[in-house]
């Protein structure tokens, strides 16, 4: 079965797809990929079989389909996760019409869709601490999502990246080291400080530095 969260209503998109996610039966093994995670054949083996130690098996996307390649191995498919008895969820920002299509075309049976659209004239503005707080809580998954959700609201790296680093910060004054060890967060702060710096002196994109520093730091 498919499950399709998409659209740029981003604080509505992901209410629903948190409860939805809370909703999920337990004893699930649960895999989230994301454009670093994404492997081929261990996307088939997902809908091809079943685990041999959970009941289930629930595989997450976040915003897969932003990268052509991925984009159209995924769509091709589709009708084969919606035959899977493993659940695949996708967490997207707005769609063009010709991977909508290819969602709607599994009919409610294998594939619910979630559709969350702004009034066009509407322009909602990011809550950076989304990303902060999900760093202080040293979660993965929701800080990967709001990220990626901060980028298609078209936040600025230098906005986002000072906020985290501000984050860091305060969790080294208040000795706030449940989650990660004073050395950790000393090292983040030093990496965060230097990190668009860097990537501008290398020819880096901003992005992809972030990413690749959210991935090792934890």
């Amino acid at each position: 079965m498919i499950y399709l969260f998409s659209g740029d209503d981003a604080k509505n998109k992901l209410v629903s797809y948190e409860k939805f996610i809370k909703s999920m039966p337990k004893g699930a093994e649960n895999f989230f990929i994301t454009r670093n995670e994404f492997e081929k054949t261990q996307i088939e083996n997902f809908y091809a079989s079943s685990s041999l130690f959970f009941t289930k098996t629930v595989v997450i996307f976040s915003n897969i389909l932003e990268y052509e390649e991925a984009r159209e191995f995924v769509l091709k498919k589709l009708p084969l996760m919606g035959e899977s008895s493993n659940s695949f969820i996708f967490l997207e920002s707005k769609l063009n019409k010709p991977s909508l299509d290819a969602f709607r075309k599994l009919g409610r049976e294998k594939a619910e869709l979630y559709l969350f659209e702004l009034p066009k004239e509407k322009k909602e503005k990011f809550d950076n601490f989304l990303v902060a707080n999900a760093f202080e809580k040293k979660d993965k998954l929701h800080t990967w999502v709001y990220f990626r959700l901060a980028m298609d609201k078209g936040v600025g790296m230098e906005e986002l990246i000072g906020v985290l680093f501000w984050k860091v910060k305060d969790m080294l004054l208040r000795k706030n080291f449940r989650k990660f060890t004073e050395a950790e967060l000393k090292t983040s702060a030093s990496r965060l400080s230097y990190l668009l710096p860097e990537a501008r002196k290398k020819g880096k994109d901003a992005q992809s530095v972030f990413e690749q520093f959210l991935l090792e730091v934890f």
